[in-house]
């Protein structure tokens, strides 16, 4: 039996006695055998270091962000949809007739009949869209009217929704659904299309494709843009009409304000402090856009990335997109095109002072802060996908995120085709002549 002995060597040991070694203990060094003996042949376990760890998880979200590409989705037994429409325009008003017709008509998964369908309340009056319905009084039960209020507290109520229109009406699908929004299969009857790759001739065949073997959904991003208004803060007698004031001296040598007694020495007093409030809420698809408005000045603009100051923006204006929105005004600004499934942010500068300030993409985990300084000769206004125009005064800002509710729209065929399409068609992207041979 071999005997209970303290080992003596040349690497770090513990220097109590062996038997002092709880063999079940964790905390027993890898190589010191139960017997005290260091163990020359053992070699210590491999493990996982923190950047192997992030390697795999970053291959992870790839493989997820990849699948959620590729899946389809379908619907068992859906009920309701909702249309969407230009109420003032009579060519659609008959076409929105007409596929309403269709939904409610057509029998389905074993019903007499077919599905609700919700169409604008603006229709109701409409002596063109109502004209067929009077001769058929048994439609009425399956024939809905929607007002922008009931879809903001009902929007889990449709199943998936039908645009008739151009980008626009996407838009304003996009603008009265500002948190869940349902699927979309937008039908192209405007001037443009890159958001409507649905032809509408064929809609008995697509929509019947897309409710009996599902469909495939392009996920697209939206940002969330809050306004936040500066306040004073409430001074000594809580009357909260003035701006309090604190104390501050500068450092002589770097110059940094700092919190503190002030002294002739500096060049700081008492200064006024202010607070913000958020106060709107916007979901965008497209862009937020700030700008001088009918101020003869150019915008100055104080941009912010996750707290820190990026650069003071001297320009007409500046457009924040989603990659959607790249072919919207950001694209008439010089920015990039950005295909929909990429995760960015795109900054777009207006018409720079600079010639180096270029467009420029971020990854849209990251916060991006606009904020009109104290010392701007002029306010600015901002517009959420052309909607909702307000003004920014002296010390108001914009924090744009990522949102949480995406828009999600139905694909023709695939997320990367539609697009390539939509470039091709609305832009006739990269079309000349072909060069010919010798």
């Amino acid at each position: 039996m071999a005997q209970n002995r303290t080992i003596k060597a040349a690497w770090p040991v513990n220097k109590t006695s062996v038997n002092q070694f709880d063999p079940q203990s964790h905390s027993q060094p890898d190589h010191i055998l139960h017997d005290g003996l260091p163990n020359r042949h053992v070699q210590p376990k491999p493990r996982h270091t923190q950047a192997s760890h992030l390697s795999d998880t970053a291959e992870v979200v790839r493989q997820v962000a990849k699948k959620m590409g590729r899946a389809r989705i379908t619907w068992e037994n859906p009920q309701s949809v909702l249309i969407i429409t230009k109420p003032n325009d009579i060519s659609l008003v008959r076409m929105t007739r007409e596929l309403a017709d269709w939904l409610i008509e057509t029998p389905r998964y074993g019903q007499p009949s077919g599905i609700t369908v919700y169409v604008d309340d603006k229709l109701r009056d409409c002596k063109t869209f109502c004209k067929k319905l009077n001769k058929h009084p048994e439609r009425v039960d399956k024939l809905r009217y929607w007002t922008p209020e009931m879809v903001s507290l009902q929007p889990k109520l449709f199943d998936f929704i039908v645009t008739l229109g151009g980008d626009g009406t996407v838009l304003f699908a996009s603008w009265l659904f500002q948190a869940f929004i349902p699927p979309v299969i937008p039908f192209h009857l405007g001037s443009l299309g890159f958001l409507t790759p649905f032809h509408f001739e064929k809609y008995a065949s697509y929509l019947t494709h897309a409710m009996e073997k599902g469909v495939r959904i392009n996920l697209r991003g939206r940002l969330t843009c809050t306004v936040y208004r500066h306040v004073s803060q409430t001074n000594a007698n809580g009357t909260g009409h003035a701006p309090s004031l604190r104390q501050v001296k500068r450092n002589p040598i770097t110059g940094k304000i700092t919190v503190g007694e002030w002294s002739e020495e500096t060049d700081y007093g008492p200064i006024p402090c202010f607070t913000t409030i958020p106060v709107e809420q916007y979901h965008v698809l497209n862009d937020l856009v700030i700008d001088r408005g009918p101020s003869p000045y150019m915008s100055l603009l104080e941009l912010f990335g996750d707290d820190k100051h990026l650069t003071t923006v001297q320009a007409d204006g500046l457009a924040i997109s989603t990659p959607t929105g790249s072919t919207a005004y950001s694209l008439s600004a010089g920015g990039s095109l950005t295909h929909p499934e990429i995760r960015a942010t795109l900054i777009t500068p207006i018409c720079p002072h600079t010639l180096s300030f270029r467009p420029t993409l971020v990854p849209d985990s990251m916060e991006l802060r606009i904020c009109v300084p104290y010392n701007s000769r002029n306010t600015a206004w901002a517009s959420f996908d052309g909607r909702g125009r307000v003004e920014l005064r002296q010390g108001d800002h914009i924090k744009v995120t990522a949102s949480k509710y995406p828009f999600p729209t139905v694909c023709k065929d695939d997320q990367a085709t539609d697009w390539f399409n939509s470039l091709s068609n609305c832009l006739h992207w990269n079309k000349r002549q072909r060069q010919k041979s010798f």
